[in-house]
């Protein structure tokens, strides 16, 4: 049976500042990390290719109540991971986990959590039954080797889409998996963007839910585009909410929405657009990016309506097939996403550029663990919920 082991290897991993520089394209956003005597980093940015190198970079020693603090990784996104740790000046805890023969999942913690506030970073991505249950595996080992807290760090929430009834007879899937995620033994979820904001009152724990979108809006303000030229699009009525808040941190550019009806799961139809994008530069706005269906055809319709170029904002990049092609057809002058969901090589295209939110996960970790009385301001406040 194949063995996944992760443990410390020295190598540090990329993140990016909130600040950042204009990367190249098909480009990660990556900082070098220097530790302050609290513990906390400086950073000094640089752009990198995707294909990550390791850097030396000196770890100041671990404060005493630090020491109380795990986290471990999933096999989901293991490189996340390890800048999440990286930013926080940690080591990522050693972790065995296994597939059998027959698929079934064993995890072993290969070191002691006894009276500590453990993290689980596992994000519920494809395949999502896989890793949904390999989270569960991990959060009741982590229990049954008593841990103090059991957090889930859940960048991507699976099954978020199915978070209510549409039809007779439908299940609501997001609320089982809340449920099995809270029965498991988690204290306390912390999410990115999640698909809607009721999602987090299924869950019957505490809800920490930040928002990937500052790490996107500080690189389009990087960018030389002028203010008057921007128009924020939403590819459909329900996105309004989150486009009008983006719109409105984005120098309060204007709105447009374009109307579609979907036939089916996956399936879209646009109809028509609502607002004006002639001559302008249109910010499509969208938690995520699934089959590339809506998007597509959304930046179709605008550039019909005479948009000068289009650019495709996500945070999570699901990429079902035909998602690369639709991408890379030439309809975007760049397509902007985050590392939620690790992006396999082979899906890259020139007009991709991947940012991480490592360093908006481990503030968020930090202040937990802090404690914090001050909510994450800089780091969720679009104001959607």
């Amino acid at each position: 049976m194949a063995s996944l082991a992760y443990s410390s290897s020295g190598k540090l991993a990329p993140t990016n500042n909130f600040r950042s520089s204009i990367p190249a394209k098909n480009t990660f956003i990556s900082c070098r990390l220097n530790y302050k005597e609290n513990g906390r980093p400086n950073t000094q940015q640089e752009a990198m290719p995707y294909s990550l190198t390791s850097n030396q970079f000196e770890r100041m020693p671990v404060r005493k109540d630090e020491k109380r603090l795990r986290i471990f990784s999933g096999t989901a996104n293991p490189l996340l991971s390890e800048e999440v740790a990286c930013y926080m000046g940690l080591d990522l805890g050693k972790i065995d986990i296994k597939r059998f023969a027959d698929g079934e999942i064993y995890v072993q913690l290969r070191e002691s959590v006894r009276g500590c506030d453990v993290y689980l970073v596992q994000p519920t991505c494809p395949p999502a039954n896989e890793n949904l249950m390999e989270l569960l595996i991990m959060i009741d080992a982590c229990r049954r080797a008593s841990a103090k807290t059991i957090t889930a760090v859940i960048p991507y929430f699976g099954y978020a889409r199915a978070d209510r009834k549409t039809q007779g007879r439908e299940s609501i899937a997001a609320k089982l998996v809340a449920n099995l995620i809270t029965e498991a033994g988690a204290d306390r979820v912390l999410a990115c963007d999640l698909h809607s904001g009721q999602s987090m009152g299924y869950f019957d724990i505490p809800v920490d839910h930040v928002h990937g979108q500052p790490v996107i809006l500080d690189y389009l303000a990087s960018k030389t585009i002028k203010t008057d030229d921007l128009v924020v699009v939403s590819p459909d009525v329900g996105g309004v909410a989150r486009a009008r808040a983006f719109a409105k941190k984005l120098s309060d550019a204007p709105l447009a929405i374009v109307d579609k009806r979907r036939h089916g799961h996956n399936v879209a139809e646009v109809m028509n657009l609502i607002g004006d994008v002639k001559g302008k530069v249109a910010v499509m706005v969208d938690d995520m990016i699934d089959t590339a269906g809506t998007i597509a055809k959304g930046a179709d319709l605008l550039h019909r309506e005479g948009a000068r170029e289009v650019y495709a904002c996500s945070t999570h990049a699901v990429f079902s097939p035909p998602a690369i092609e639709r991408l890379s057809s030439g309809l975007f002058q760049e397509v902007i996403i985050t590392n939620t969901i690790p992006v396999s090589e082979k899906n890259y295209f020139p007009q991709l550029t991947v940012l991480s939110v490592a360093n908006l996960l481990g503030e968020s970790i930090w202040r937990v663990h802090d404690d914090y009385p001050g909510g994450f301001e800089h780091f969720s406040g679009l104001g959607i919920d």
